[in-house]
């Protein structure tokens, strides 16, 4: 068997108790490529979650790059229990996939929501990068076109960012490639709230889009400050008291774990990391700030410690304050980071 999968079988018996015996209802296997690996591998891990966190489960998801697709493959996957793919499109352009560095095509892109959906698949969601420089916006309009033509109930939509090491990072350093202005990204991003609201998707969360019923179970889990469980290599996990993460290098993870010991380590958070924390991720969903649930939990009142603060952005247009619930307006989700430290104790 694969070490990984060994580490992260172990691990999984091994972190047992982090959620205090609180039922797992979600399952998602990303971070990475897990789509590549054997269908047997993925069958083993499968099964030890269901030994060692047993119930219903309302979500498995399984993150797949489009060339990794075949019949044979889906069709196991539909038969383990795995009920929704999140595909890696990213584009539906050739040029902007080759930029990219992508291995698969945009022919490719299209026929992978194609195979999921012989394969029975009724829940999906890809991927999608806006802000790749061009003199103009025609190539992300005919991305969002083929997007919402696909319809695949859910869309998550990522500016670009240029990474160091990566293809993009050395040719950016060498002068090869030269990322878009902010405003350009700004303008592709209202361009993808007008569209994907026309199309019945609703913007849930900033970068996520979905129809009605088809919103991600499992991450709006994190968003709402669900604890959550992670495993393997550069997993993060919260019990509801502490957060933690594993390390991200693949031998360090595995070596730990065949050798009988944890690679799970505490993220230190005091009360106020806690509460901006929740100010953060409750400002990028659509359900927003509940300030009368911070002050039962946290005893801290924004109303009264960021009156003005509130007032001035509310007054500006860019945060909606309706009684005790405080939101991001369509505009306020263009500087959401922004908004939120302002707000933060």
């Amino acid at each position: 068997m694969n070490e990984l999968t060994e580490a992260i079988l172990i691990e999984i018996e091994q972190r047992k108790d982090y959620l205090n015996g609180a039922a797992v209802e979600t399952v998602y296997f990303g971070g990475g490529t897990p789509s590549l690996l054997p269908e047997v591998q993925l069958e083993r891990i499968l099964e030890k979650i269901f030994t060692f966190f047993p119930g219903k489960k309302t979500e498995i998801t399984l993150e797949a790059n489009p060339d990794d697709l075949n019949e044979k493959k889906i069709n196991h996957w539909k038969s383990m229990g795995i009920d929704r793919l999140s595909l890696g499109i990213q584009s539906f352009q050739q040029e902007i996939l080759k930029a990219y560095n992508r291995a698969h095509s945009a022919d490719e892109a299209k026929k992978a929501i194609e195979l999921g959906r012989k394969g029975g698949f009724e829940k999906f969601s890809i991927d999608l990068i806006y802000g790749f420089p061009h003199p103009d916006h025609h190539l992300w309009k005919k991305d969002l076109e083929e997007a919402l033509r696909q319809d695949p109930g859910h869309i998550s939509a990522y500016a670009l960012t240029v990474e160091p090491k990566t293809v993009l990072g050395n040719w950016t350093k060498k002068g090869k490639f030269t990322p878009a202005e902010e405003d350009f990204t700004a303008e592709q991003f209202e361009w993808l709230q007008e569209q994907t609201d026309k199309a019945g998707y609703v913007q849930y969360e900033i970068s996520n889009f979905g129809k009605p019923n088809q919103f991600a179970v499992h991450n709006t889990s994190y968003w709402k400050g669900i604890p959550y469980l992670g495993l393997g290599p550069s997993a993060h996990s919260f019990n509801g008291v502490e957060r933690g993460f594993n390390p991200s290098s693949n031998p360090a993870y595995v070596k730990m774990l065949l050798s009988g010991s944890s690679p799970f380590q505490v993220d230190p958070m005091d009360r106020t990391d806690q509460f901006n924390e929740e100010i953060l991720t409750g400002l990028r969903t659509i359900w927003g700030i509940d300030l009368d649930d911070l002050l039962h939990r946290y005893q801290v009142d924004l109303r009264t410690i960021k009156s003005t603060t509130i007032h001035k952005l509310e007054k500006e247009g860019w945060l909606l304050a309706q009684g005790n619930h405080l939101s991001l307006s369509r505009r306020g989700k263009l500087l959401a980071d922004t908004i939120a430290l302002e707000l933060f104790i």
